[in-house]
């Protein structure tokens, strides 16, 4: 038995855990620099579709909800808190996001009692509420895993069996948008061939659909049919590029400023290089200044610099940016976005030499890797941007603009929940 476990509202949810005043009231959590809503208590949805941008929400109406800013370092840490209490309860664990993972149950696991005991212990944990879906393969669980979450008389847990007497009811009511890795123009190629349900893609041969469409989709006929064959990593194939951008929250020209955000966001993209165990060849470094502003002089120019030799040494690839932006930097624009783009991508065992490429010598290599290794277990472990190479100032002005921001209570000494007795 197969099981996907979602954490409910997740962003939402973590802010409730350390402000309980939060409990039944509309919340929403915004975007980089406070831009847009990106996830919604229960009690907002039906107030505000998803995207939408805070400036465009009536004043009349944001006096009765609350919008806080994205507080990522808070999301990753208690992501890790549910998952390290589900990994103690079954003996296989699938991380999928930050708020979901897929369960392995074996024969002594009595499905449905065990999931809602396993769901009342994450709760009793964390403080985050969960959903289980449960079946025979990911696909399905997927499936059941919203009807978990959608009604209420399942209280969260919800065991989709292909055998049961609702099975072709759920399917037939279940829209092809919903199912698991069919995107907007896979879902629109398939209504136009006349396949609109679960139901009638379960019917579809599956040859056809992997000679006119994709392997994946052929596999996922099979789940549907209660055939387990899907693995993560068919939806998680290594990127050809890698970009790290980010708008500023305020417009500069000051260079010193800029350097910051380029060595931030190259780190970032490094430690995603490293993480898919490829290498890069070149970097690209581009700057944009705010096309929204008419009155502005307007400037967006892009500069890529080739690696002395394909690596992913977040040093080395700084310095190349560095490099590239200094040649495209012009005083006179003010900057409102910056960001970079790792190149010619390959994996680490395809790494080949030619007679006008530098080459490092193994013991370089060897060391260059280790010291990148305790970098990201450290990030990893005590959070992200723990270690820094170059640092960065609290209050430079291309940082994100996040007014509404909550404390990091889980991994700041100095915001860690105070409470009054």
């Amino acid at each position: 038995m197969i099981g996907l476990i979602d954490c409910n509202n997740f962003y939402v949810s973590c802010e409730r855990v350390f402000n309980p005043k939060l409990e039944n009231h509309p919340v929403g959590i915004l975007s980089n620099n406070d831009g847009c809503v990106v996830a919604r208590s229960n009690e907002l949805k039906p107030f505000i579709p998803m995207g939408m941008p805070a400036f465009k929400i009536p004043s009349d109406l944001q006096e009765k909800i609350t919008l806080l800013s994205s507080n990522y370092e808070l999301y990753g840490d208690m992501s890790q808190r549910v998952f390290e209490t589900v990994q103690n309860y079954f003996y296989h664990v699938e991380l999928y996001s930050i708020d979901e993972a897929f369960i392995h149950l074996n024969g002594d696991q009595k499905t449905n009692n065990y999931c809602r005991y396993v769901q009342k212990i994450i709760k009793k944990n964390t403080g985050i509420p969960v959903s289980i879906g449960l079946s025979t393969t990911k696909t399905l669980a997927k499936i059941a895993n919203h009807i978990a979450k959608k009604d209420k008389k399942h209280e969260g847990v919800f065991c989709l069996d292909i055998h049961g007497p609702d099975f072709r009811h759920i399917l037939e009511n279940l829209p092809i948008s919903e199912i698991w890795g069919i995107g907007r123009r896979l879902n629109a190629k398939l209504i136009a061939m006349g396949i609109e349900n679960a139901w009638q893609l379960k019917n579809c041969s599956p040859k056809f659909m992997q000679q006119h469409f994709s392997v994946v989709l052929e596999r996922t006929v099979l789940e549907l049919r209660g055939i387990s064959c899907i693995e993560l990593t068919d939806f998680h194939t290594p990127k050809k590029n890698i970009v790290a951008s980010r708008s500023f929250g305020q417009s500069t020209n000051n260079l010193f400023d800029i350097e910051e955000a380029i060595r931030l966001h190259t780190c970032r993209a490094a430690e995603k290089l490293r993480k898919q165990h490829s290498i890069t060849h070149a970097v690209l470094v581009f700057l944009r200044t705010n096309r929204f502003h008419d009155q502005s002089l307007q400037y967006n120019p892009s500069f890529a610099i080739s690696m002395p030799y394909p690596t992913d040494d977040s040093r080395e690839i700084i310095r190349a940016a560095q490099k590239g932006l200094r040649k495209i930097f012009r005083a006179e624009y003010h900057y409102h976005k910056a960001g970079i783009m790792l190149l010619d991508i390959i994996h680490k065992n395809q790494r080949q030499l030619d007679f006008f490429t530098h080459i490092q010598n193994d013991q370089s290599i060897k060391r260059n890797n280790s010291l990148m290794q305790v970098i990201d277990r450290i990030n990893q472990q005590m959070g992200s941007h723990t270690i820094l190479i170059g640092g960065q100032r609290k209050k430079a002005r291309w940082h994100l603009k996040r007014e509404q921001l909550s404390q990091r209570y889980t991994t700041r000494w100095d915001e860690i929940l105070k409470l009054r007795i």
